[in-house]
């Protein structure tokens, strides 16, 4: 083999100095000024790294990269699946959804991955039903909660550490699931409870959704099921094209925030199925056909709700019904803004229609609402930006505050301060001579109208009022309160508006220890406080401005005088 010094004589070598010495001076220059760059560059930068495992974690895996198109027509899930798989195998990282259109069908999302899509990115559920298939790892049966379904276009199941994230758009197409018929086929071939969610998670830990837009869901947009440590914020939902369009439903989901979200559901828009506990809703704003906060069940605790405000909701924006064996208990709700209502606030527990054979008992305790102000109407509309038909139960119409205690059930500790609602009144003489609603309790009160336009409670202990003002936007013929069968009550700062066709701006039905003060009636009426029953006992009646009322006390059907005082009343 020929050495160097052997390559440089024969000439197959030049020197460095023999080199340039060939060049064109401009050219030997040039070079060398490329010599020295780059040699400088090589200083400047780091040293190599020993491994290339240094970024896991933290890598980004374009969808275009594993083959996706973005064009709106070619179906991208399994590109979109190698990019999650690549990226979970890797240790996580982010998955990149980049400008376009990418067509779907159902997908796993895995740990340790944050799916990211860009401001013109879109996931886009396809219209085809085939492309769809039931989460097999979520049962349907063993929980009641579980029964609606187990198909999702996103899906997680037992995973940690996983966000979905915008500000893209994630479409579900949802009308392509509901049949422009009843009973026929819908376009996708699927209906029922084989519809997609957008969202569906079942046993995780670590959660999130934010910044996004989530659009014409087939079903409910966010499933969260016994999941922890679950953050929405700053989502937006438009959920109005198929029935059960829920927005948020959560079943026995822990530590939970919601926060600066805007929900339009033609469903449940924030509903909480079996255990839900420790959950936070803040700074949002929520429509819906049906309820916003719809709690069914299970061992529910330490909930706060706030800083909301709730619009056009028909059905009744906070809602609670309890099956046998059911536990409500520390929850509350305040700073709450409400307009065109139906409801507005039912607590209703001891069993579905008809009444269970099961008597365990349902408690509900330590429940507030605070600071609370809005509209409450008598006319629910059509639901606005909506594709299908909302129509309403009559019972809707002349609803109320509602505190509803059946089969032997626990409703105690309940408490409303700082609470002005204008009702739109409209209740006849026929609703208000209503005396016996069937120890039943029927969503939505389809029973017909209550016999009150403001607040009915019955069965209950430890109810307080404190600053409340119940008034009507057209004239109502029932009384603004009922007490049917309560004990323990506080009313302090009561302002009420009645009418002089009326019976009575109040009706207390066998109610005891009841402590009125500083009451005003605030338009002429006959009659203040109309007692029922030889079951009355322990009311007392102080201070306040009565004088628009023509009497303050009327007895009927057994009531006596002894069983109530009234001191120092103008």
């Amino acid at each position: 083999m020929r050495n160097q010094s052997d390559l440089e004589e024969s000439g197959a070598i030049l020197s460095r100095r023999e080199c340039l010495g060939k060049l064109a001076l401009p050219t030997a220059g040039a070079l060398f000024a490329a010599a020295l760059t780059v040699k400088e560059a090589a200083a400047a930068a780091p040293a190599k790294p020993a491994s290339n495992d240094n970024d896991r974690g933290t890598r980004v895996y374009n969808i275009r990269s594993f083959g996706a198109k973005g064009d709106g027509t070619t179906l991208d899930t399994a590109a979109l699946q190698a990019a999650i798989d690549a990226c979970n195998r890797d240790g996580g990282g982010t998955v990149l959804v980049p400008a376009g259109t990418f067509v779907i069908g159902t997908t796993e999302l895995k740990s340790n991955v944050t799916l990211h899509i860009a401001a013109s990115g879109k996931l886009l559920g396809s219209g085809d039903g085939k492309q769809y298939h039931a989460v097999d790892a979520i049962p349907l049966r063993g929980d009641t909660t579980l029964n609606d379904g187990n198909w999702a276009l996103l899906f997680a199941v037992s995973a940690n550490h996983v966000a979905i994230e915008g500000p893209g758009t994630i479409d579900g197409q949802g009308a392509q699931f509901h049949p422009a018929v009843r009973g026929t086929q819908p376009p996708s071939g699927l209906g029922g409870n084989r519809r997609p969610y957008h969202v569906l998670v079942y046993r995780c830990d670590d959660f999130s959704v934010r910044n996004i837009s989530l659009l014409d869901c087939a079903y409910h947009s966010v499933r969260i099921i016994q999941s922890k440590r679950v953050h929405l914020d700053s989502i937006y939902i438009h959920n109005r094209v198929n029935g059960n369009n829920d927005g948020f439903h959560l079943i026995s989901a822990q530590y939970v925030t919601i926060s600066n979200c805007i929900v339009k559901s033609q469903d449940d828009a924030c509903a909480m199925f079996g255990s839900c506990q420790n959950i936070t809703i803040t700074n949002s704003y929520f429509s819906t056909r049906w309820s916003v906060f719809r709690f069914g069940g299970g061992q529910v605790e330490n909930i706060a709700v706030s800083n909301c405000l709730l619009s056009e909701v028909d059905g009744c924006p906070i809602k609670f019904q309890g099956d046998p064996g059911s536990r409500f208990e520390n929850i509350s709700f305040s700073n709450l803004m409400l307009k065109d209502v139906t409801g507005p606030i039912s607590i209703s527990i001891g069993g579905r229609l008809p009444a269970p054979d099961d008597k365990t008992p349902v408690v509900a305790r330590n429940i507030s609402f605070s600071n609370i102000h809005g509209t409450v109407t008598t006319d629910p509309a059509q639901l606005s930006e909506s594709t299908i038909t909302s129509g309403y139960n009559p019972g809707e119409r002349h609803s109320c505050i509602v505190l509803n205690c059946v089969n032997d059930s626990i409703l105690e500790n309940i408490s409303f301060s700082d609470i002005h609602l204008i009702f739109g009144g409209g209740g006849t003489a026929e609703d208000a001579a209503t005396r016996d609603v069937p120890l039943i309790f029927g969503e939505y009160f389809r029973l017909g109208a209550m016999p009150a336009y403001g607040l009915y409670a019955r069965n209950a202990r430890g109810i307080t009022l404190q600053n409340v003002r119940f008034q009507v936007s057209s004239p109502d013929l029932r009384p603004a309160m009922i007490l049917d069968h309560v004990d323990d009550v506080a009313v302090n700062g009561f302002s009420v508006q009645g009418n002089p066709e009326a019976e009575s701006v109040l009706r207390f039905i066998s109610s005891t220890h009841v402590l009125m003060t500083a009451t005003r009636v605030l338009t002429p009426s006959p009659v203040f406080l109309q007692l029922e029953g030889a079951g009355n006992d322990g009311i007392i009646v102080e201070g306040g401005d009565l004088s628009r009322a023509s009497a303050p006390l009327a007895l009927k059907s057994g009531a006596t005088e002894k069983a109530v005082r009234l001191r120092n009343i103008s």
